[in-house]
């Protein structure tokens, strides 16, 4: 026969409900007492009978995630941190892909819900918080967490960054080595894309830099993530000698123009990105960048989630985390 709650409990000389807390990680049981019980637990190869659990607890275990690009080392990273830490309270994580589409997002979710997943963490495709997604949400009241977007509006549960931050702190880099016309490959219309465009035009006007409309460039267009973007801006009379990018993969299409060109980087124009992906220090010009912690955000979220789980009959108070971004100076920028 496997080894039982009640097997483990005995060993140890504990209840067992103080058994049934430490493996779910519930607040009310010390570290050490939780160690001691998952190390026992392993010892005698315990495995949980969930459809047993399902019943006494009402809940699934079983938690959304939905992410716009599965591909996007950074949301790949929210992934990880997401299952680090639901993995040891004994959820399985359901990922969706929603490509930047907010209809197909407010269908998964909705088929998420249909499956009775105790709760999910969205980087939500949406603009605003009028959306037909969150009346889906609301009417469901199904514990959400939001990451890395908040949509105009929202009052929420939220993880993530302060983007306008992150935009100024991208671009008083570029000044600080020396830049003077600097332009932007600006993301999508939803909150990182206008609070890093607000950012970068913040820091020129700290600094008394000029902000021409047309050193603005989309840096999405269709297949060359950056890549045209940089092109425009490279036919311009008075060429950028720097370039705030919305986010890395921007950035490297940003820096192959550049290159295709006869330019150099950061010699002509220096470069900078956001989101710090795991192939940012591999590419050809190591590309400068802002971190922005993406598996601390994916488990912070994934902490605040289970506590509204633990909390579903009295629903928690709307919670904002920031994590604050950290610059990270590579070649691709560093002048000085």
């Amino acid at each position: 026969m496997s080894a039982r709650m009640k097997d483990i409990a005995q060993d140890l000389g504990v209840s067992l409900m103080t058994v049934s807390k430490a493996l779910r990680g519930h607040s009310d049981i010390s570290e050490e007492t939780r160690r001691r019980v998952v190390n026992r637990a392993r010892e005698l190869h315990y495995r949980p009978n969930w459809i047993a659990r399902s019943l006494v607890t009402r809940r699934t275990y079983m938690v959304g995630l939905v992410i716009p690009d599965l591909m996007h080392s950074f949301f790949a990273e929210v992934a990880k941190g997401v299952g680090r830490k639901f993995g040891p309270l004994g959820y399985q994580v359901v990922i969706s892909n929603s490509e930047e589409n907010p209809e197909a997002e407010a269908r998964q979710i909705e088929v998420l819900l249909d499956r009775n997943v105790d709760g999910v963490i969205i980087a939500s495709a949406q603009s605003h918080i009028r959306s037909e997604l969150f009346r889906i949400l609301e009417k469901r009241e199904t514990p959400y967490v939001l990451i890395d977007r908040m949509p105009t509006g929202f009052e929420g549960h939220y993880v993530g960054g302060r983007d306008e931050e992150i935009g100024m702190l991208a671009t008083n880099h570029l000044i600080d080595q020396g830049c003077k016309r600097i332009a932007h490959l600006r993301g999508p219309v939803i909150s990182p894309g206008s609070g890093r465009l607000r950012g970068y035009r913040r820091a020129l006007a700290k600094h008394g830099l000029d902000a021409p409309l047309d050193y603005v460039a989309s840096g999405l267009y269709e297949d060359g993530s950056g890549y045209e973007g940089m092109r425009k801006l490279l036919q311009l009379k008075k060429r950028p000698d720097g370039v705030f990018c919305y986010n890395d993969p921007v950035a490297a299409g940003a820096i192959k123009a550049i290159l295709e060109a006869g330019l150099t980087v950061p010699g002509d124009i220096a470069v900078i990105g956001a989101g710090n992906v795991h192939y940012s220090d591999l590419l050809r010009v190591p590309l400068s960048t802002i971190d922005q912690s993406s598996s601390v955000i994916g488990e912070t979220a994934a902490e605040l989630l289970a506590q509204c789980i633990e909390a579903a009959k009295k629903p928690l108070p709307p919670k904002r985390v920031f994590i604050a971004p950290r610059l990270v100076v590579r070649e691709s920028s560093r002048r000085k």
